[in-house]
């Protein structure tokens, strides 16, 4: 059995490398290449895969992870200002599309109860696919994302509700009692979210976190939300829908994003597979006996579910541009709809022609959607040029449009990693009033500095999901003061990768690090030990007094072209031998007036010291404050300290003439 199910793998994920290949360099969407994998890989197709239980099982895990990430981007907040959208918006469009379908159906022949059923199938639209779709394209957070999501989010628990209900269409006794059990339990499952959310899991994944242990964290993710998933799908929900509940309950905790950047990687994987599975439910032998019935079925689906969208997001006040786009982004029939299409054969409402004819329109209705979704942006900027009334063009609802624009970071800094001397540059960043955002991963410094108020977030920086929640995209610089060199490369690769035109500042201990950060993206890299030579050396010429504009000049061509001149023993000859003192034959020297000195009562005219040593006084000290204005009537006090500049050997001759004469 394993090596069916890994033979099954091969093959699917063997075929879908050309062809994914060769759909992304005709710019075409990735899920149409999954969805083409599918057909030909399928039992309608070459027949290379004929039982397909097992791809399915794997496929489902897809949907469950999707769901997972989409529930943690988002937390109970947003979802709870998604609540009109979800109960008004979702219930017009299920409502509305249903009724319509229905009404069709109704009048080419079908009976009461069937058309009911095909209404309410058509009416359901595709979560995996349209969510996956918006995040590819940065829309998720959009204001026509947000109402697609909360649609999406009323589809879901509808379908459930649906699912049960579907016996009891047919004439199937004893449905009533499951129906009322079912609301039960739900709202015991909103508590449980609600409960876990604010005590429970930010408890544990701060416990795990301090650990250290990116296994251990991973595994606590993964755990909770399968468990919540299993725990809503015993209690007759879906499992997609308990694993969005679970995501909700991680987004409230600071670890939301950290988990999200582990997950990714495995949601992608499966996701492809689910993908792959939907194209193997494609019945070429049927599309090619009814082809022109498939396909105007296909189109009349998504014209009128694109116009039953549409005209929903405008009752609830949404303007034109928002109205097209979640029009066209619902437009396909989804897969729960195929889950209940089987529940609806089962049960006698659809016969087995109608159910083949059914899966091959959902189906391409699926693999159109990417197109469809494009489409939807030119017909929103060609509506907006059109004479309409201004009311139709700007909605009359602005307290979610107002939300889903909120303002995020532009040209802002990113620090990552809190210690010394990320603290250090977050202060100059405050002082200037540079926005700045702080990734660090010591879940207590985390908390702590929360706490104060900065804005701070755990995560491992290296993880493209957690620089991009630090509006990475949009930064202008990062600094990199991770310690660590694996660390520190991974950082610098994923956030060039991310933002071509940042700049980019990481700290090295190591020398040999430098060439291999430049190598992989940073625009400048800060050795600690060439650093410290430098602020050595700046502090001797300063005692030399060399001018302060020289010493930069200095510091400057030892810092260029990476330190060069520091790290190539030849260059460093040369170089520094050509580095000249004017001041060498200086030095600066405090000396004491002795109390019973024979200088002191007198002025700096009196002991014309200038003259007769060659000696300058540029400072007196009296009494710990400092006198700069100088002149010849100065008189020097008992106890007073000189700031002079002398040639050294006549130093010890100044000393005499001003200690102590007993």
């Amino acid at each position: 059995m394993a090596s069916l199910l890994l033979r099954d793998l091969l093959i699917i994920f063997g075929l879908s490398i050309p062809v994914v290949f060769t759909f992304s360099r005709l710019r075409i969407a990735p899920l149409v290449g999954f969805l083409l994998a599918g057909i030909l890989a399928g039992p309608f197709g070459f027949g290379l895969i004929q039982e397909s239980g097992e791809i399915e099982m794997l496929a489902e895990i897809g949907v469950v992870l999707l769901l997972f990430t989409i529930g943690i981007e988002f937390s109970l907040r947003d979802l709870l200002q998604l609540r009109r959208i979800v109960l008004l918006g979702g219930g017009l469009q299920l409502s509305i599309t249903t009724l319509v379908v229905a009404f069709i159906t109704f009048l080419l022949g079908s009976s009461r109860e069937t058309s009911i059923f095909m209404g309410l199938l058509v009416a359901l639209s595709s979560t995996a696919i349209v969510l996956k779709l918006l995040q590819e394209r940065g829309e998720m957070y959009s204001a026509h994302g947000r109402i697609a999501l909360g649609i999406l989010i009323f589809q879901d628990v509808a379908a459930v509700v649906i699912i049960l209900l579907t016996p009891l269409l047919a004439g199937v006794p004893g449905t009533e009692t499951a129906f009322f059990k079912l609301i039960l339990q739900g709202l015991g499952l909103v508590l449980f979210t609600l409960l876990s959310a604010r005590y429970l899991v930010p408890f544990i994944m701060h416990q795990v976190a301090r650990t250290r242990n990116s296994e251990l964290f991973l595994l606590s993710v993964v755990v909770i939300g399968l468990s919540v998933a299993w725990l809503t799908s015993m209690a007759g929900l879906s499992l997609a829908l308990g694993a969005f509940l679970a995501g909700l309950i991680i987004s409230e905790s600071e670890y939301a994003t950290q988990a999200l950047g582990n997950v990714i990687p495995f949601r992608d994987m499966f996701m492809s597979i689910f993908f792959i599975s939907i194209g193997m439910l494609l019945d070429l032998d049927i599309l090619r006996q009814h082809l022109f019935l498939i396909l105007a079925a296909t189109f009349a689906v998504l014209i009128l579910k694109a116009l039953v969208n549409a005209l929903s997001t405008l009752i609830i006040g949404f303007p034109l541009n928002t109205m097209i786009l979640v029009g066209f982004s619902l437009a396909q029939v989804g897969e729960f709809s195929l889950i209940l299409a089987n529940v609806g054969f089962a049960n006698g409402l659809l016969s087995a022609e109608i159910y083949q004819e059914f899966l091959n329109v959902a189906v391409l209705s699926m693999a159109l959607t990417p197109f469809i979704m494009g489409m939807g942006h030119q017909a929103a900027a060609f509506a907006q040029r059109l004479s309409l009334p201004q009311v139709l063009k700007s909605g009359w609802y602005r307290e979610f449009v107002e939300y889903g624009l909120e303002k995020r970071l532009e040209n802002h800094l990113v620090i990552i990693g809190y210690g010394v001397n990320g603290k250090n540059v977050a202060t100059a960043a405050r002082a200037a009033l540079i926005p700045y955002k702080i990734i660090d991963i010591n879940p207590d410094t985390v908390r702590k500095e929360k706490s104060k108020g900065e804005p701070i977030m755990y995560g491992d920086a290296a993880q493209k999901a957690v620089l991009e929640h630090a509006d990475i995209r949009a930064a202008k610089s990062v600094v990199v003061t991770a310690g660590d060199p694996i660390s520190a490369k991974r950082i610098i690769e994923t956030a060039r990768r991310l933002n071509p035109e940042i700049h980019i500042i990481a700290r090295t201990h190591f020398l040999s690090e430098l060439d291999r950060f430049y190598a992989l993206g940073a625009d400048e890299v800060i050795s600690d030990e060439f650093e410290s030579s430098i602020e050595l050396f700046s502090r001797v010429l300063h005692k030399y007094m060399v001018p302060y504009s020289e010493i930069e000049t200095m510091g400057e061509q030892l810092r260029a072209d990476h330190y060069m001149i520091l790290r190539s023993p030849e260059m460093r000859r040369k170089s520094l031998c050509e580095l000249s003192l004017d001041f060498t034959d200086v030095d600066v020297r405090s000396i004491r007036v002795g109390k019973h000195s024979e200088t002191a009562g007198q002025s700096l005219g009196d002991l014309n010291i200038r003259k007769k040593y060659g000696v300058s006084v540029l400072a007196i000290s009296r009494n710990h404050k400092l006198i700069y204005d100088l002149g010849a009537e100065t008189e020097l006090n008992p106890d007073d300290i000189l700031l002079v500049i002398s040639p050294p050997e006549r130093l010890e001759e100044l000393r005499e003439l001003f200690e102590d004469r007993i």
